[in-house]
């Protein structure tokens, strides 16, 4: 089946203007709406009728939901992961739980994909339904060798049966980037599977992180939620060349949005959805 949506192609917003509710209480406009996409998505999962063009959906409404607060939303060089002839490990910078909403819109119409998770995820109420539809890596996050198992070894079967793996290779989300945190878990688990690496730099600070519950921060529209692709990157040796040259894009690229580059500021660690 041919699966389509409005941001699998090089994208800008056009040009919106919210009512006086949305510009006033873009947290309260935003909310409800979200959960009623999560709910319907939720219910039809339980049903067993999920599938990946349900999943588009819900992705779609999602990014439509923020053009209709105003946000302008932008895709770059999708061209780069869409003209591969099998999947890759995307490799992005990880600042919201925007991304996690958006990305299949924007990728899967071209091969499946999934993503690496936090256990607690696939218990969460709700949303638990949508996430065990989505054939994800799960981690738990007690033991960092366990999961560097488990995502290398899961990770790799997802790829070999054609289906990329989306990994944010940070210790955390955060509205700012430090390369050197950045780690190379990416790197190391396109190697094993034969595939290469595709840069993402994005920004998605227009959802904020929340200091009581992080997935539920501020909504500023008018922050723009950017996509960036860069070129393929054949890992080769020890993989340190792929790294560094996917740690320069999403640098450059965040840099000339406005994003803050800091210095490493403690351990370095694997983050996941």
């Amino acid at each position: 089946m041919q699966l389509s949506s409005p941001y699998a192609q090089d994208y800008a917003s056009p040009t919106r203007s919210p009512g006086w509710f949305s510009r006033a209480l873009p947290g309260l406009a935003f909310y409800p709406q979200l959960f009623g996409i999560v709910w319907r998505a939720a219910g039809l999962a339980k049903q067993g009728r999920y599938d990946d063009a349900a999943w588009i959906t819900s992705s779609v409404e999602t990014i439509r939901l923020m053009e209709s607060l105003g946000a302008r939303v932008t895709v770059e060089n999708i061209a780069a992961y869409a003209g591969l002839p099998g999947p890759a490990v995307i490799l992005g910078n990880h600042m919201s739980t925007l991304e996690t909403f958006a990305l299949p819109s924007i990728l899967r119409p071209f091969r499946p994909v999934t993503f690496i998770i936090k256990k607690q995820l696939m218990d969460t109420p709700v949303f638990k339904h949508v996430m065990r539809t989505r054939q994800p890596v799960v981690v738990g996050r007690a033991s960092p060798r366990e999961d560097l198992k488990i995502m290398l070894e899961e990770g790799e079967a997802r790829l070999r049966a054609g289906m990329s793996v989306i990994v944010f290779p940070q210790k955390t989300r955060a509205a700012s980037f430090t390369p050197a945190e950045f780690n190379s878990i990416g790197v190391k688990l396109a190697k094993r599977a034969g595939v290469p690496v595709v840069p993402l730099a994005l920004r998605s600070d227009a959802w904020g992180l929340g200091r009581m519950v992080k997935d539920m921060g501020p909504i500023r529209p008018e922050y723009p939620l950017r996509f960036a692709f860069g070129e393929p990157i054949t890992v080769a040796g020890n993989g340190r060349e792929a790294q560094e040259a996917t740690v320069a894009f999403i640098t450059t690229r965040l840099r000339s949005w406005g994003v803050p580059v800091l210095e490493a500021a403690g351990p370095v660690g694997a983050e996941v959805v």
